[in-house]
């Protein structure tokens, strides 16, 4: 495996608060403390070319173990293994192995053409002459870079420091890279510009990818597997059709007829109503909640169709972010 992590907990020191002026003056001068758990107990091993989307609310203890697993921070209990390394523990030969990119932050030399800063990184890494051009051609290739990369980093777009922030982090070609809202702030089509290259890095050097983000089109486009922690736990670590299935069951069809309708239009669809559908009508709309393990859209409309003149329809399925949404409130 090229990441295990098993049994990972952290915990903090909080100094004890206190109401109040005099509070806080005694909060200020006071040794009593107490702990907070940031992350608790989190086991999980990443393959090998993986690329894994590791999602949670604001707060829920992803930065936390992504810092343990590029070695910032020390676990308090549990253990981390990358690549054969403890991170924490041999943070020089780590930082060989891995790559970082932060949305909101950049390693870009700000007052420096970008081409100046792959140079600096790439005598930081000591990556032969070689091995250097031959990533940079493939680089250029997949981020489209020529067109900026005599630019000072502060005079580019959010879009081309994230294109060059993306490089930075491949230089020296790392089994691992850790990627931080990579998308965040970008337009649709940038966005889909670096999902792009970040598939084909993954499928041309089989970098092993953990993809932390709030926007999970990022997850549904890139990975196949999803981690979802909360309150410092892992409660979810598995495909993401398999989480559809198991949570996503219900769906929606809006149909539009051709009259306004009326409760006695329904009258005879004894047989959707026995199956889990709901009905609502406003207008000349239908709208259908339903269960699509006990009955499918083919069939409602099949049934619908005789009954009423229909002019358009929508099926609308329980999205990704819905279904997370509904696990954060504990209400799946």
């Amino acid at each position: 495996m090229m990441i295990t992590v098993e049994n990972l907990t952290k915990e903090f020191k909080m100094n004890k608060k206190y109401p109040g002026f005099k509070g806080a003056v005694k909060s200020f001068f006071s040794r009593e403390y107490t702990l907070k758990k940031a992350v608790e107990d989190i086991s999980f091993t990443i393959a090998e070319g993986e690329i894994v989307g590791y999602i949670g609310a604001n707060g829920a203890g992803k930065s936390t173990t992504i810092k343990m697993m590029t070695g910032i921070l020390t676990p308090t209990k549990g253990r981390v293994l990358v690549n054969g390394v403890v991170p924490y523990e041999d943070r020089q030969k780590n930082a060989k192995d891995i790559g970082v990119v932060f949305g909101q932050k950049t390693q870009l030399w700000w007052d420096l053409p970008l081409s100046e800063t792959f140079s600096l990184l790439k005598d930081i890494y000591e990556v032969e002459e070689n091995d250097y051009n031959e990533r940079m051609a493939f680089l250029n290739e997949v981020l489209e870079l020529e067109e900026f990369l005599l630019q000072p980093v502060r005079t580019l777009s959010l879009g081309q420091r994230m294109r060059g922030d993306l490089a930075a982090a491949l230089i020296h070609n790392p089994k691992v890279i850790y990627l931080d809202e990579p998308t965040i702030g970008l337009d649709v089509v940038v966005k889909e510009n670096v999902r792009k290259a970040i598939k084909k890095i993954n499928e041309t050097y089989g970098t092993t990818i953990i993809l932390t983000t709030h926007d999970l089109m990022d997850i549904e486009e890139l990975s196949s597997r999803i981690l979802i922690i909360d309150k410092g736990k892992l409660l979810y670590d598995g495909n993401l059709e398999k989480i559809k299935e198991t949570y996503g069951a219900m769906a929606d069809i809006e149909i539009v007829a051709k009259e306004e309708l009326s409760e006695d239009d329904l009258e005879g669809f004894s047989m959707l109503g026995e199956r889990a559908c709901t009905f609502q009508v406003e207008g000349n709309q239908l709208k259908i909640h339903y269960n699509k393990t006990k009955i499918s859209s083919t069939e409602i409309l099949k049934e619908l169709m005789g009954k009423i003149q229909v002019s358009d329809f929508t099926v609308r399925e329980t999205s990704i972010e819905d279904i997370v949404k509904k696990i954060y409130r504990n209400e799946v």
